[in-house]
C-alpha cells in the first residue's frame, strides 16, 4: 500500500456549499454534522449549504465550516478504506489532523476550533481599534532569506512572517502601516506581486497575543492525548510526539509563523509516497507541486474526487 498522508486545508479554502455531496452520500457524514450542531449550538447544516460567501468569510464561522467539511471528507475517504499513515493540517486544518490521529476527540473538535476563531475574532477587532485595519499580504517571487531581511527593515513591531507557504511565496502579517511599508520594500528588492489578502487580522503573528493567551485558558479543560499515528506541526515543521506537546503547539501556533514549506519537505524525508488534499478546495494540491517532485497530492474534498482515487 502507498505510504499516504493527508493534508488538511486551513482557512480562505472555503466555499458556499461545500461538503453537501458528502452529507448526501454517507450516514457518517450526517452524524458528524448532527456532533457538530450539537456541540456548538449551530445549524451547521444550513451554515455550509445556504450561508452565503461573507458569512462563511468570518472567522467565527469559518473554523467550523472547514473543520466539518474537511472531516466529512476523511469520514468518507474511511468508508472508501482509503486510510493515511500521517496526517499535517495547514494552520487551522491542523486541527482536523489533531482529530484524525486521535489527539483531540470528534466531539471536542468543534467547540475548540469554534472558541479559537472567536477568541481570534476578539483580539483583531480590539487590535483594530488601536492601530487601523490589521491585515495579510501574499509576496510573489521573492525567497524566504528576503523576505526575512526585508521584514527585519520594516518591522517595529507591527509586521511579521506568518506562513511560509512556497519556495517563493511568502504571506506577511501586520498592521496597516507596516504592511504598507514592508509591500513597497518588496517591490523595491524585486518581488513579482504584492497581493492584500481579504482578511481582518494578521493570523499567525505576535500581533494576536491577546488571543493566545484567551485560548490556552479556554484549552486548560481539554484533555489532548498522545497521536495514534505520524502527525506533524506547523510550529516546529516536525513529528508530534504527545498530547501534552501538541496542546502546546496549538496555543503557540496561534502567534508563530506556519512553516509549510519545512512540513512539506519533513513528509518527503519520511518517505511519504501520495498526498491527498482532505477538505474543501486545491490550494494545498498547488502548494505541494513547488516541492513534493515526483510524489503527487490530489484534491480528495468532493465525492467525485475521492472515487477518482478509488480507481488510482
Amino acid at each position: 500500500m502507498v505510504k499516504t498522508c493527508f493534508l488538511f486545508p486551513g482557512q480562505g479554502a472555503q466555499y458556499p456549499g461545500m461538503a453537501q455531496d458528502l452529507w448526501e452520500a454517507s450516514p457518517g457524514v450526517k452524524e458528524l454534522f448532527e456532533c457538530a450542531s450539537d456541540t456548538t449550538g449551530i445549524d451547521v447544516k444550513k451554515l455550509l449549504f445556504e450561508g452565503t460567501e461573507e458569512e462563511l468569510k468570518a472567522t467565527e464561522n469559518t473554523q467550523i465550516a472547514i473543520t466539518l467539511a474537511s472531516l466529512s471528507a476523511n469520514t468518507v475517504l474511511k468508508e472508501y478504506e482509503i486510510e493515511s499513515k500521517g496526517v499535517a493540517g495547514f494552520s487551522l486544518g491542523e486541527y482536523s489532523a489533531l482529530t484524525e490521529a486521535g489527539v483531540i476527540r470528534l466531539e471536542e473538535v468543534f467547540p475548540i476550533v469554534k472558541a479559537r476563531g472567536d477568541a481570534m475574532e476578539r483580539a483583531s477587532r480590539r487590535l483594530q481599534s488601536r492601530t487601523g485595519e490589521p491585515g495579510m499580504a501574499a509576496v510573489i517571487g521573492l525567497s524566504y532569506d528576503k523576505i526575512v531581511e526585508i521584514v527585519k527593515n520594516a518591522s517595529r513591531g507591527d509586521v511579521f512572517i506568518a506562513n511560509y507557504n512556497s519556495p517563493t511565496q511568502i504571506v506577511l502579517s501586520g498592521t496597516a502601516e507596516g504592511l504598507n511599508l514592508a509591500e513597497q520594500l518588496c517591490k523595491d528588492a524585486g518581488a513579482r506581486r504584492v497581493v492584500k489578502l481579504k482578511v481582518s487580522a494578521p493570523f499567525h503573528s505576535p500581533l494576536l497575543e491577546e488571543a493566545r493567551k484567551e485560548f490556552e485558558e479556554v484549552l486548560e479543560v481539554y484533555n489532548f492525548r498522545d497521536p495514534l499515528k505520524s502527525v506533524y506541526s506547523n510550529v516546529t515543521a516536525d513529528l508530534i510526539h504527545s498530547g501534552k506537546e501538541a496542546k502546546e503547539l496549538c496555543i503557540k501556533q496561534i502567534v508563530s509563523t506556519v512553516r509549510w514549506v519545512d512540513e512539506e519537505e519533513k513528509l518527503i524525508e519520511h518517505g511519504y509516497k501520495m498526498c491527498l488534499e482532505v477538505g474543501p478546495g486545491s490550494v494545498l494540491t498547488g502548494l505541494w507541486k513547488a516541492v513534493g517532485g515526483d510524489i503527487k497530492c490530489y484534491p480528495a474534498g468532493k465525492l467525485e474526487e475521492i472515487r477518482m482515487l478509488e480507481k488510482e
